[in-house]
């Protein structure tokens, strides 16, 4: 039974461009192994934070959603600990409403490009 996950993590804003996508590489590849299905990803970029952490402002953000088997959560977690390159995580177990907002909010999304284009 695959349980229906979001986690955001915010990265140290020191890191480079590529040092940045190998992390959220590592984190996805993880994922992946461990028998996980990637819904959705997305970078939000540098954003300051709400309060300092680690002496730091700002941090990069990211997002996955994922469907994973729940025993693969902890050992997530474990990993994003202990990888200095994160400051903080939130893991969410998302319940029916919150996937149809989720896919609801990315449709809507989706629309506005191509209307763009």
């Amino acid at each position: 039974m695959l349980n229906h996950y979001e986690t955001v993590f915010i990265m140290t804003p020191v890191l480079s461009e590529d040092q940045m996508k190998e992390t959220v590489q590592k984190f996805e590849q993880y994922l992946l192994d461990n028998g996980a299905e990637l819904v959705h990803q997305e970078n939000w970029g540098m954003c300051k934070l709400a309060y300092p952490i680690q002496r730091k402002s700002s941090g990069f953000y990211h997002l996955f959603e994922y469907k994973a088997p729940g025993n693969i959560i902890q050992n997530f977690e474990v990993n994003m600990i202990r990888d200095k390159r994160i400051m903080r995580f939130l893991t969410v177990k998302l319940d029916k409403h919150a996937i149809a907002y989720n896919q609801k909010k990315r449709d809507k999304k989706n629309n506005k490009v191509e209307e763009q284009a």
